[in-house]
């Protein structure tokens, strides 16, 4: 085809569809940093809904402008529809903002006023930094194998976008598995339902209406009015300030922010495996600047490429949806809509279409590498299972204090972690690969499909690599610190430096020829020996 003659649909019906999954993710993740914020920062509406959430969609509205030209004018090149990348708020992230970040402001001061403002300040120059992802990100995504990068998306996807919220819909099993019928025929079973309804609103409106009708949701327009986005520059000027002031907060800021990063190239991976094939350095680059653009209007939450392109792309969308979600969820912000759809959409019936695009995530994985490599993208789901657990067990303390009980032990106290041991919960182990989980993920999934490869020194790579982050703090530790040489930068350095090794002193049979493993699939491939650099 002439692409100098194409011209590229931005609407299609796949879009409808599409769009009520991206704004079911973005509304939910909206809906727990208002909550979080407001009930357990003790953050006023006022800025909660008059502040960050408008902030936070003029970075959505900021975003998807970029998106949609680039799916405009990736769509001319090729000549042929594609389909635009999700945007918006970055989940992992978020988490690491409110706990990390916010929060510690104000437990320690007690004013929220100052814990938004750090909040900004770090959203600010948290996007500087993704944003320089864009000068390695291309190299990045050059050298690593694609089973790496989507094998830690995998991991997220499995456990926190669909584990989760499939027992939240068991918890409200009446609204949570009508609203799961309608995904499993609509979207996973792709059957036309009647009236050509798209399944992602019949999912969620017939869970709403279930909800209304048992009492397990209200319609409260108290908080409707108009919110106006505007800068806050002397906020952000302050919240800067007192980063500086106090620099162990950056030690949290930058390797979460090397994980936004890190998660937007994994995703634009994930697009070109489903054959839309987008500039990675620019897509870093555009995530920080809306990034940066939301903590000037007053949102510290970082934006990002989101998980999920396949499911849109086997939906058949193009840059509708996103268009449609940027405009819906800025009008809810702008006009107070957030806080009536709160009490309104109940968790339960909007949790079924998160856990489609999980399932289509890790089901397309599946397509787009090699057999062989599942093993590769295996590894590198197994630090997202940590992270989970450390999550979850961190909630449980939480709770029991919460409660009344007195004299709890905190996480990480000898003597409790002894006893976790005794009852076969290896805490320890689990902390350290819940810490830089997306990074350890992408680096074992990268080592693993390079052996599989014959490409020792190139694994070999990885290994040491992941030594250095190790030893500084990137990955397996809490923030970052003066190098040392622990148990598992040493682990590293040993696998490390046999890889590297092994393909100068080993017979050349050895590297040539393969091994049948009993009671499993010969799936290698003996076209890729292992003397490959």
């Amino acid at each position: 085809m002439d692409g100098t003659r194409y011209s590229y649909r931005v609407f299609s019906p796949g879009d409808t569809s599409a769009f009520w999954a991206l704004f079911t993710d973005n509304l939910v993740n909206l809906l727990i940093l208002s909550g979080i914020c407001q009930f357990v920062f003790g953050m006023p509406a006022e800025i909660v809904f008059g502040r960050i959430v408008p902030g936070a969609a003029v970075a959505i509205l900021a975003g998807v402008a970029v998106y949609t030209v680039m799916a405009k004018v990736t769509a001319t090149r090729q000549g042929r529809d594609v389909t635009a990348l999700p945007y918006g708020i970055s989940t992992p992230v978020m988490f690491v903002y409110l706990f990390g970040v916010i929060g510690p402001i104000y437990w320690a001061t007690q004013d929220p006023l100052l814990a938004w403002q750090v909040g900004i300040g770090a959203g600010f120059m948290g996007g500087i930094v993704a944003a320089m992802g864009a000068i390695i990100g291309p190299w990045l995504k050059r050298i690593t194998p694609r089973a790496g990068m989507l094998g830690t998306l995998c991991g997220i996807a499995l456990m926190f976008i669909g584990a989760v919220p499939l027992s939240q819909i068991f918890e409200h099993p009446v609204i949570g598995f009508t609203s799961l019928l309608f995904i499993l025929w609509g979207l996973i079973g792709r059957f036309r339902l009647p009236g050509n309804i798209p399944a992602g609103l019949a999912a969620i409106a017939a869970g709403t209406l279930i909800a209304l009708f048992l009492g397990e949701s209200r319609i409260d327009t108290s908080g409707l009015g108009f919110y106006a986005p505007v800068p806050y520059f002397g906020d952000l000027i302050a919240g800067i300030q007192y980063l500086f002031a106090n620099p162990e907060l950056f030690l949290v800021l930058v390797p979460v922010q090397i994980y936004n990063f890190i998660e937007t190239m994994n995703n634009v991976e994930s697009a070109e495996a489903a054959g839309d094939s987008y500039p990675v350095g620019l897509c870093q680059l555009t995530d920080g600047a809306g990034t940066m653009i939301g903590a000037v209007f007053g949102s510290p939450f970082p934006t990002t490429v989101y998980i999920g392109h396949p499911a849109y792309k086997r939906l058949d969308a193009r840059a509708g949806y996103i268009i449609g979600v940027a405009l819906v969820i800025a009008a809810a912000a702008f006009l107070g809509f957030l806080s009536l759809l709160a009490g309104l959409i109940p968790v339960a019936a909007a949790a079924p279409v998160l856990v489609f695009v999980s399932v289509s995530l890790i089901t397309n994985t599946a397509w787009a590498v090699k057999p062989a490599h599942m093993a590769a993208v295996s590894f590198a789901i197994l630090p997202h299972v940590s992270s989970l657990l450390i999550t979850k067990w961190g909630s449980l303390m939480n709770a029991l204090r919460a409660s009344g009980a007195e004299n709890l032990p905190a996480l990480g106290e000898d003597g409790l972690t002894a006893a976790l041991l005794m009852e076969g919960a290896h805490y320890e182990g689990h902390l350290a690969l819940s810490q830089g989980a997306i990074l350890t993920g992408l680096v074992w999934g990268a080592i693993v499909a390079d052996v599989i490869e014959g490409r020792f020194r190139r694994a070999g790579g990885f290994a040491l690599a992941a030594a250095v982050m190790s030893s500084v703090g990137v990955i397996h530790a809490a923030a970052l610190q003066v190098p040392q040489l622990d148990g598992i930068t040493i682990g590293y350095l040993i696998i490390g430096g046999f890889l590297c090794l092994y393909p100068l002193v080993a017979p050349r049979e050895d590297l040539t020829q393969r091994v049948i493993v009993p009671d499993e699939p010969d799936m290698i491939d003996d076209t890729s020996p292992a003397q490959r650099a």
